[in-house]
């Protein structure tokens, strides 16, 4: 894993977009997705795992859930996948973390809490391609099959139709990045997915630690943080735009309104 701060706009635009030129498709089409969290010392613990709070509650947690989701949710998941990518989206401790493909997307979520610009934040950028090299037989057909590069949940759920089947494809950690359906625009407009690892209590940071290539963890001074929050308001990445609502809104307008602490 590589660790590189910077220490200016241009500097971490380069950094974020290192490595995009895709010479087979003569395009900047990288294969990176990105995850930003405003404290550098937050680490790559999901909700379920983290502190060791809900490893043994999985099933239970997710089997409550589907029981008393509300029907029209019920009409619409064909599969575990289906139901763990709503769970998550809805804030019940899963397995998963959120990702995203858009650089600004994860920006945003680096500077969005205005209490922690005071700390140093962290930008993780993971080359999937490199992460699918150590995915087991059955997983990689699949993306061959399908000339994909990353899992929807109708793949995973093809693979592997439930978490005791996924957890049994491999005796080695891995980690696999798939795309939600579509579940409402705040996934759209996020250009969201998530990373699941084959085991309740994996943390795909330590797991990352031992990747020679295609992990890059960037760090971004607080003193920094302030200019990528006003550039991102300018750009329209705002939380007006990826939590539409009303809620969005307001969660915006407190912000941009908040005066700057001293």
């Amino acid at each position: 894993m590589r660790e590189q701060r910077v220490g200016t706009w241009l500097e971490l635009q380069d950094a974020l977009f290192a490595g995009s030129w895709n010479e087979q498709l003569a395009r900047h089409r990288p294969s990176f997705v990105f995850r930003g969290m405003p404290h550098v010392e937050h680490d790559l613990s999901t909700a379920l795992n983290r502190q060791g709070m809900f490893v043994r509650q999985e099933r239970d947690l997710l089997r409550a859930f589907r029981k008393y989701a509300h029907a029209s949710a019920q009409q619409q998941m064909t599969s575990v996948w289906d139901w763990l990518a709503l769970a998550q989206h809805h804030g019940l401790p899963t397995r998963l973390l959120d990702w995203t493909f858009s650089p600004n997307v994860a920006l945003h979520f680096l500077t969005e809490d205005t209490e922690l610009a005071g700390q140093d934040g962290v930008v993780w950028c993971v080359d999937y391609h490199e992460t699918n090299r150590l995915l087991p037989k059955p997983l990689k057909a699949q993306l061959q099959q399908e000339g994909a590069d990353v899992f929807t949940a109708d793949m995973l759920a093809a693979g592997a139709g439930d978490l005791s089947a996924f957890d049994r494809l491999a005796k080695h950690p891995f980690v696999l990045f798939f795309e939600p359906p579509s579940l409402d625009a705040r996934i759209v407009n996020q250009f969201a997915l998530f990373s699941v690892m084959n085991g309740p209590a994996l943390r795909l940071d330590e797991f990352l630690e031992d990747q020679k290539k295609g992990v890059r963890k960037l760090i971004i001074p607080a003193a920094l943080k302030w200019e990528v929050r006003d550039k991102l308001d300018q750009a329209n990445v705002t939380e007006r735009v990826l939590f539409p609502g009303l809620d969005g809104l307001s969660r915006w307008l407190r912000r941009y309104y908040s005066p700057r602490p001293r």
